[in-house]
């Protein structure tokens, strides 16, 4: 008798929860054969039509043969999705490898009632992902002409689809190997269903807080109040089974008594009730839940494994969760007005949107909002971050008209690719500010899970930098921020102008402003304030000044600061803020104003004034206010950097000629397969310059020696003058110590150097030589790159020596990069200089320089089983650049936390 086949390996790794297009989840996973009876029932609840377009006949039932062979699959030459929704399966999709092993033919079938919900394209995404893991490079694929949309979903993949009819069918075809069009596709779908998804959350046409309490002080009781005494619109509804009445309305003990649909539920009962509540949630077909409950995550390990029975519970029945351990959300839109929170009062409206973590945070937040009068269109608190994320919230804002800005307190950062992708995009168009801590990535806070990231320090900050995020420390430094974006236009400029009453006062500001790298173009004092009782006078002076300096046009921003004297009453300081925002409403010029000594601390809420947006361009009207000269100058700071960020070019992806990644990626996997559990492999020399030799990296070759002959003959073959190097990685740079030996001509004098190098070497441990060909002279650089398992693929660049030895003078970025990313790059080190005419030396070939950089960016993107790349050094000269030393580790590869297929964060 043969071996009996054996059952192949169910890929677990490839499943995952999705958003679909009007904003629900659902649940992707590899087809398995006990599916077989759901597909049987999809199959029969189809339409005739929807039968034909998909078998080319119609079928009223599927045979068993047919059955099995739809759910039974290797994973590898055929491979089967479903979308499910509970237990009902919403669509499949399969590719079945022809005979060309690089080539599979791909087939989807849609439940009539789940068409145009967007699963056919994340079908499409996840079996080009489980075909390329395989292998296999094309689909192809036989399609009716009546079927439009289908046809339409292979357009539209952002892939090159050729078509042609033959023998009544339309045949396409497409390489899957993943493009900057492909990945935009993905992208924008991606945005689309995530911004909808948070929508539903935030306008929901009917909400039911389950566990609403009659106890004065409870949550429940507080979360239905709020709701109530906010305004909310639409209906509310108190689900409480031992309870008649609940804030003056009748108590319902269930959903089921509840007499329309729902579409958020705020969920405030024990822990132990939660699953039998999400469960009745989604008998009754409710979209959202926001939970404020507690006692996951954020009470340990066994909390963590309840959580995420919450997250597949919820998802799996097509439900987002807000939290658990959530401080709730706040939606001001006059047509919502929506306070599911446990803040006592609805913000005033404004163009402000807040995202933040744990329920303390949320608090804090709403707190310094109110007091500063900051106007809000929406706030969400994320709580454990469970599901629901600051990535979704920033979706929905970057979709949201009535939002003008974005403040962000982020506590850990789960996916900080997809993170920097959506930041980038959203700062072109709005300001996003994020508050964190130094440790954010590094350690992670109670009920808080996700990876940390073990990139080099400065990592994180880079990666926000270039996502064109202004970074702040605190959340009073995040609302510094917010009060100045809510209420003034972006400076257009570094010119500053200066109106105070106070000489001496006047020189802190200047002097603070060129603190910040600001110029002062435009002095004024304010001189006539001589007596507290002419109070009004004074007011009248300021804002005589303020207007005049602004029409001078000599300004793109202005600081006011008054001393004490003129603002010590009750309301004083209120009055000459109203007197600024007067005299500088509907200006383009960036007004803040510093009253100091101030013992009238109304004046922070009073500063921002209104009931929300009131200018043309959506700004609140009033004019920020700050204790100190130092703080107003700091913050002008940071929207000066951020406007020059937003008006330089963004740059195009860059996409380096010459790039064999299909045999790149043969070798790789070749060499990671040595690999066990976590451990590295490290390439030769032979084979690093092989993998590098596939993205048009050439290595200046050399040869390691033991004898005097050896070197000779190595130097023959290489090519004369030659330079012969210590092998340890700090010593080989180190001319002073006597590490490198440099323009050898000839065996007589190689033979002389390597005797005396050994001499010099002995009292370092006697390391090996090596000898290599000269290269052009030139200003010695580092390049490194890593797989990070937080941040993925990071690449670094520095000037090589003490810079980046000592003074860790580098520079990090995240790929892909674009042209202007790599133009920033090599001149953002405090070092750079030395690579543009320092010291009279010619300036060298930027432009080979950032090819190189842009080559080893798309190695690292493209592979993340690349664990570490090290070129040090790279000599960059007017004539090119020059590897002199590559060195290249590889491991199995760990799954990325922004891959090229839509995925909800695990």
């Amino acid at each position: 008798m043969g071996e009996k086949p054996k059952t192949p390996e169910y890929p677990a790794y490839w499943e995952a929860d999705v958003v679909l297009r009007d904003g629900t989840t659902a649940h992707l996973r590899p087809v398995r054969p006990e599916d077989a009876s759901g597909l049987a029932r999809m199959h029969e609840g189809q339409s005739q039509n929807s039968i034909y377009l998909r078998f080319f006949t119609f079928k009223s039932s599927l045979s068993r043969k047919e059955l099995e062979r739809f759910t039974r699959v290797d994973y590898r030459d055929r491979v089967a999705f479903v979308v499910l929704r509970g237990e009902e399966i919403l669509g499949i999709g399969r590719y079945d490898r022809l005979d060309d092993p690089l080539e599979a033919e791909v087939a989807f079938n849609i439940s009539d009632a789940s068409q145009g919900k967007g699963i056919g394209s994340i079908l499409m995404e996840h079996l080009a992902v489980a075909a390329r893991e395989n292998g296999i490079r094309r689909f192809t694929a036989e399609v009716l002409p009546e079927n439009r949309k289908m046809l339409s979903v292979f357009q539209d993949t952002g892939f090159e689809v050729s078509r042609h009819f033959d023998d009544g069918v339309v045949a396409v075809a497409f390489s899957i190997d993943p493009t900057a069009q492909s990945r935009a596709v993905m992208e924008s779908r991606e945005h689309r269903a995530e911004a909808r998804s948070v929508a539903e959350l935030l306008a929901p046409e009917a909400v039911a807080v389950i566990g609403a309490s009659r106890q004065w002080g409870s949550v429940g009781f507080a979360l239905l109040q709020n709701i109530i005494e906010g305004g909310y619109t639409g209906p509310v509804y108190g689900i409480n089974p031992e309870a008649l009445e609940v804030s003056g309305m009748i108590s319902r003990a269930t959903l089921a008594e509840v007499p329309g649909p729902v579409d958020l539920a705020v969920i405030a009962v024990p822990e132990a009730e939660v699953p039998a509540v999400v469960q009745d949630c989604a008998r009754h077909g409710v979209k959202g839940l926001l939970v404020v409950t507690t006692g996951y995550a954020d009470a340990g390990r066994e909390g963590l494994v309840r959580q995420r029975a919450l997250v597949r519970q919820a998802r799996a029945n097509g439900m987002r969760v807000i939290g658990p351990a959530s401080a709730g959300l706040i939606n001001t839109a006059p047509e919502v007005s929506l306070n599911a929170s446990v803040s006592p009062f609805l913000p005033v409206r404004g163009p402000v949107g807040l995202f933040s973590q744990s329920a303390v945070i949320g608090v804090t937040l709403f707190a310094a909002a109110h007091r500063r009068g900051i106007g809000l269109s929406s706030v969400l608190s994320a709580g454990n971050r469970a599901d629901v994320s600051g990535n979704d919230a920033m979706q929905y804002f970057e979709d949201d008209p009535a939002t003008g800005a974005v403040g962000v307190y982020l506590e850990s950062v789960g996916n900080p690719r997809k993170f920097s992708r959506i930041t980038r995009r959203l700062s072109r168009s709005k300001p996003v500010v994020v508050a964190r801590s130094d440790v954010m990535g590094r350690r992670l806070p109670p009920g808080h899970e996700t990876r940390t990231t073990q990139a080099p320090t400065g990592a994180v900050d880079s990666m926000l930098e270039q996502a064109g995020v202004i970074q702040v420390e605190n959340h009073d430094d995040l609302m510094d921020l917010m009060q100045t974006v809510a209420s003034q236009p972006l400076p257009v400029g570094r010119r500053v102008g200066v109106v105070g009453n106070s000489l001496a006062l006047n020189r802190v500001v200047m002097d603070a402003v060129e603190h910040h790298g600001l110029t002062v173009t435009s002095t004024v004092l304010v001189s006539d304030l001589d007596a507290a009782h002419v109070v009004d006078q004074a007011v009248r002076a300021v804002g005589r000044a303020v207007s005049e300096t602004i029409a001078s046009g000599e300004v793109d921003a202005l600081l006011v600061v008054t001393q004490a004297g003129m603002h010590q009453e009750v309301g004083d300081a209120d009055r000459l803020a109203a007197a600024i925002e007067e005299a500088s409403r509907g200006t383009s010029v960036t007004v803040l104003a510093s009253l100091t000594g101030v013992l009238d601390l109304t004046y922070r809420s009073a500063s921002l004034r209104g009931s929300g947006p009131s200018t043309e361009e959506g700004l609140q009207r009033g004019v920020p206010v700050f204790s100190s000269p130092e703080q107003a100058a700091r913050v002008l700071s940071r929207l000066v950097w951020y406007s020059a960020w937003r008006e330089a070019e963004a740059g195009v992806p860059v996409e380096p000629e010459g790039v064999d990644r299909d045999r790149a990626e043969d070798l790789i996997e070749n060499w990671a397969s040595r690999a066990h559990g976590t451990d590295l492999v490290r390439l030769t020399a032979a084979e690093a310059g092989e993998l590098l030799g596939r993205y048009g990296i050439r290595v200046l070759p050399s040869a390691r020696f033991t004898t005097e002959d050896e070197a000779v003959l190595a130097a023959d073959r290489l090519g004369w003058p030659v330079a012969v190097k210590a092998v340890d990685s700090y010593l080989r740079h180190r001319l002073d110590l006597g590490g490198v030996r440099l323009n050898i001509v000839d065996a007589e004098s190689l033979r002389r150097n390597v005797a005396q190098m050994r001499q010099v070497l002995e009292p370092f441990g006697s390391p090996g030589l090596e000898v290599q060909s000269m290269a052009p002279s030139g200003q010695a650089c580092t390049i490194t790159a890593l797989e990070d398992p937080l941040l993925g693929p990071v690449v670094s660049f520095g000037i090589a020596g003490d810079a980046v030895d000592l003074l860790d003078d580098w520079v990090h970025r995240v790929p892909p990069l674009t042209n202007q990313d790599l133009d920033r790059m090599i001149r953002a080190p405090r070092a750079a200089a030395k690579l543009f005419g320092y010291g009279g030396l010619p300036a060298v070939d930027t432009d080979a320089l950032q090819d190189l950089l842009a080559r080893v960016a798309a190695l690292k993107d493209d592979h993340p089983q690349v664990a570490r790349i090290r070129f040090n050094p790279v000599l960059a000269s007017d004539q090119g650049v020059t590897v002199l030393s590559a060195d290249i580790e590889v491991a199995n590869a760990a799954q990325r936390t922004d891959s090229a297929r839509r995925a909800m964060r695990d």
